[in-house]
């Protein structure tokens, strides 16, 4: 099975936080679109949903919403998501993936959607205070 890295971030704090997600936490991420809600319960954050928000594969080749499948594309950008032109009119042919995540997929990013019992402080561990 994969292993990807999931940086989820909280819109509330603005924080992000990594988690390693190896077997069955891969696996519930495997196959799933950009915009699909998740359950956290298989990364240890019961009572929270998680969105999809994006993700890049292995040589750091980002994932468009936008494009059906999860193979690799050349598009011809003029502007916006993985390239911005240096003056007007300027197009570029990028290599994009799929919206849909695959296990040569690295890294994962998602933002929490509904929050569960326990904050995100208490599951991570917080920020210990500064020795004065």
């Amino acid at each position: 099975m994969a292993d990807l890295k999931v940086v989820l971030s909280d819109p509330q704090t603005g924080k992000a936080y990594n988690i390693d997600a190896t077997g069955a936490a891969a696996g519930a991420i495997i196959g799933k679109t950009i915009g699909t809600e998740i359950d956290g319960t298989p990364f240890g954050l019961a009572g929270y949903k998680i969105t999809i928000t994006g993700g890049s594969d292995k040589t750091g080749t980002p994932a468009r919403a936008d494009l059906p499948g999860n193979g690799k594309r050349r598009l011809l950008l003029a502007d916006g998501f993985g390239f911005h032109s240096d003056h007007n009119g300027q197009r570029r042919r990028k290599t994009q993936r799929g919206s849909e995540i695959a296990p040569d997929f690295v890294q994962v990013n998602a933002k929490i959607t509904a929050y569960g019992e326990k904050t995100l402080a208490e599951i991570f561990g917080g920020e210990e205070p500064a020795a004065e």
